[in-house]
């Protein structure tokens, strides 16, 4: 078998993000460090099997390497430091969460008394990095030996993704996943928020009607989205709208008044300003580079 550097290595053509023929399971790749910078992070699990990141998320530092991963219950915006070594690209796989299995193994797990009973603080984590083990590195080696094969893909692939969900349950940090596949807990409900967020963020911000959606009251609502996401509402709406607007402006070409307004602005001098603000650079420049 090929080990699981070199795996990635044929899976990533492109810098960025490549996909593969397993729905739901990319790879990434980075050639180069980057300093800190702010970055939306999507819901799922990321393994690096080669380079290391660092993210800055509510005033505390993860640092996530081969040793370990990164799990995102929710989609999150953050500030991630990439290291690369000369020669070594940072290669990592990401799997999107697939609730769906997710929930059924839960329900196996409680059926086999397995499910531990665990506090609310545990409970609401957004991120989290978790030491990796012998059982997860051996599934995660036999995906990315699949990954190579769109046949495998489509006999073994969900089978495998299945035993990576299942060793992700059974270590020390299940409690978030198994609180946002679980009925009426704040994080499933606030899961419910982001995605609502994410899918309308160019709209107009009603907040009671996010709190609303949430079962709570505003107060609560309030308390809860700052707990889990280190934002408020509207400032959580906003880091989406410019991580997207960065997106279209480096990706696709499109002038600043154009991404300004794609993405919910009325005033494009607004937009640049806060651009700026928050990415240390004008969109133009952006656009530029």
């Amino acid at each position: 078998m090929i080990s699981f550097i070199d795996n990635l290595a044929i899976l990533a053509t492109e810098e960025g993000y490549n996909k593969t023929p397993l729905s739901g399971v990319g790879v990434f790749k980075a050639s180069e460090s980057t300093a800190r910078e702010p970055l939306c992070y999507s819901q799922g699990i990321i393994i690096i099997a080669q380079g290391q990141k660092r993210i800055h998320f509510n005033q505390q530092v993860f640092d996530y390497n081969p040793d370990n991963y990164l799990t995102l219950t929710l989609p999150l915006p953050a500030e991630c430091e990439t290291r690369v070594e000369v020669g070594k690209p940072l290669l990592a796989l990401v799997i999107d969460l697939d609730l769906a299995i997710l929930s059924e193994l839960v329900r196996v797990l409680d059926d086999h008394g397995k499910i531990k009973q665990s506090n609310s603080l545990a409970e609401n984590k957004g991120l989290f990095v978790s030491q990796s083990n012998q059982a997860l590195s051996c599934v995660v080696s036999r995906l990315a030996d699949c990954l190579n094969s769109s046949l495998q893909c489509d006999i073994i692939g969900q089978g495998l993704l299945r035993e990576v969900f299942f060793h992700i349950l059974s270590g020390q940090q299940a409690a978030p996943l198994i609180a946002l596949v679980s009925h009426n807990t704040h994080l499933s409900r606030m899961e419910r928020v982001l995605k609502h967020l994410h899918n309308n963020f160019q709209g107009k911000l009603d907040v009671e009607q996010l709190a609303s959606m949430a079962n709570m009251s505003s107060s609560t609502f309030h308390r809860n989205f700052k707990q889990i996401t280190a934002s408020s509402p509207i400032q959580y709406v906003k880091k989406i709208r410019l991580g997207r607007a960065r997106e279209l402006l480096q990706d696709q070409g499109l002038k600043v008044k154009q991404a300004a307004a794609q993405v919910g602005y009325d005033s494009p001098t607004q937009f640049s300003r806060e651009f700026s603000r928050f990415f240390g650079q004008s969109p133009s420049e952006c656009a530029n580079s």
